[in-house]
């Protein structure tokens, strides 16, 4: 669209040592096209996720109502993530494409455990090796240090004080952001919270009984349609996912000149998950997977991925891992993991691969450098009411995150009822307006405010 402006901004790299080496931040900004209040500064997720696209495309939306009259729309690529440089890079695009066609996660026995553990010490090297500036930047990636490139952003746009909109992880930069500099918020909307009180483990249960739980509404959906790819009987939906995609596992389908593996059938079937507008094309890829062929269900994956069709793959699934790992302590406990493994299946089935589990050590339990951050409630004494929106069938930041979350920052709770990842700006009248009022005014909706398509 047009009238969309451009910029780095030059920060510290390591701000231990604010005079020494800098990076720089891409910034993208769509200015106010009536009575302005300054910036509304947001970020979409991820981590990893960019600021950058993310401003424009809300910019579209925005425009049509008070948000986009009354502020400056301004997206930030966090530091490692999309425009800004350096750029985390772990793998090349040929590698990615072969970690997702090898299958081998499956594998619990010894040897299989082995090879995992030995690809994810090696993913890890393999990121400082190839990201410029090596373990110094990777140790300076995390939440911690976005928030302090936020809190400059926040100064070289003119403001006084922030307004921030964050989705997804992008509540976790806010609320790190109004802990380290209470005094700076001005308001803050906060949609699909991270809970922050959870440590790597129980987020991403939580994450995944979240997937869980969308898949039955999807089975739901399926079973009313004529040509559900699952049948029609909801409570068969995943041993009809499980008996159409296990075989995968032993023998790939062809997808136009690859090869649909397991891994890529159950990272498409989570991509649809996060919007209903994707499950009409989870069941014809379904329906597809059944005549032997994986076109469809291989696009979503990709999609996940941030693959285009030239086959150069975003950094997002890089830049992921790297934050994932500097911003939470190294998990290294065995039972754990075996325990945590064994309530995924039983809270997604769906993802079940039936083979028995080895507890295999993650990436981050071998990353090159030591974490900066660590769950826990954030002190937020000062700062305004926040306003936090948590959706009841949120398939990646489950209900109870944004509750918690609402809780911590004794902020206000709205609640909308629905099956999909985030709500705000996205052409939901009730949530748009609420969250656009509080924006302007600084009016949190009344309490318990609930709200529906």
């Amino acid at each position: 669209m047009p009238d969309l402006e451009c910029a780095r901004l030059s920060v510290p790299l390591d701000y231990a040592k604010p005079e020494a080496e800098k990076i720089s931040i891409g910034v993208l900004r769509h200015k106010a096209v009536g009575e302005r209040i300054g910036s509304l500064v947001l970020n979409p997720g991820g981590p990893g996720g960019s600021g950058m696209v993310a401003a424009a495309g809300i910019a579209v939306q925005a425009a049509k109502g008070e948000a986009g009259k009354r502020f400056d729309i301004v997206g930030f690529d966090p530091r490692g993530v999309g425009a800004s440089e350096p750029r985390i890079r772990c793998l090349t695009d040929a590698e990615r494409d072969a970690d997702r066609a090898d299958d081998s996660e499956t594998d619990g026995s010894p040897e299989g455990v082995t090879k995992q553990e030995n690809e994810a010490r090696d993913f890890g090297a393999k990121c400082a090796e190839r990201t410029e500036h090596g373990t110094a930047m990777l140790a300076n990636l995390g939440t911690r240090d976005v928030a302090k490139d936020l809190d400059l952003l926040r100064a070289a746009l003119g403001d006084q004080k922030l307004t921030y909109l964050g989705y997804s992880y992008g509540t976790q930069i806010g609320y790190t952001y109004a802990e380290a500099f209470p005094d700076k918020v001005r308001a803050m909307v906060l949609d699909g919270a991270v809970d922050p009180g959870q440590d790597a483990l129980e987020s991403n249960l939580a994450q995944v009984t979240g997937f869980g739980k969308a898949f039955g509404e999807f089975a739901k959906w399926c079973a009313e349609q004529p040509d559900c790819a699952l049948g029609r009987d909801p409570a068969g939906a995943t041993k009809a996912f499980q008996d159409l995609t296990r075989p995968l596992i032993e023998k790939p389908v062809p997808a136009g000149d690859r090869k649909l593996s397991y891994e890529d059938v159950g990272t498409a079937a989570v991509q649809a998950m996060y919007s209903q507008q994707l499950w009409k094309q989870l069941n014809a890829g379904l329906a597809e997977l059944k005549q032997q062929r994986g076109d469809k269900l291989i696009a979503l994956a990709d999609q996940y991925n941030e693959r285009g069709a030239d086959g150069r793959y975003g950094a997002i699934q890089d830049a992921f891992t790297a934050i994932n790992c500097v911003d939470n302590p190294k998990i290294t406990d065995k039972n754990r993991i075996a325990e945590f493994l064994k309530k995924s299946n039983e809270a997604a089935p769906f993802l079940d691969d039936g083979k028995p589990d080895g507890a295999a050590l993650d990436t981050c339990a071998f990353w090159p450098v030591e974490h900066t951050s660590e769950p826990r409630t954030p002190k937020v004494d000062g700062v305004p009411p926040v306003l936090v929106i948590s959706t009841t069938n949120d398939p990646a930041t489950p209900y109870e995150a944004g509750v918690n979350l609402a809780k911590a920052m004794n902020g206000s709770l709205l609640t909308f009822e629905g099956t999909q990842h985030t709500v705000f700006l996205q052409g939901v009248p009730c949530v748009d307006d609420a969250g656009t009022d509080y924006l302007i005014s600084g009016t949190l909706p009344p309490a318990n405010t609930r709200c529906t398509t």
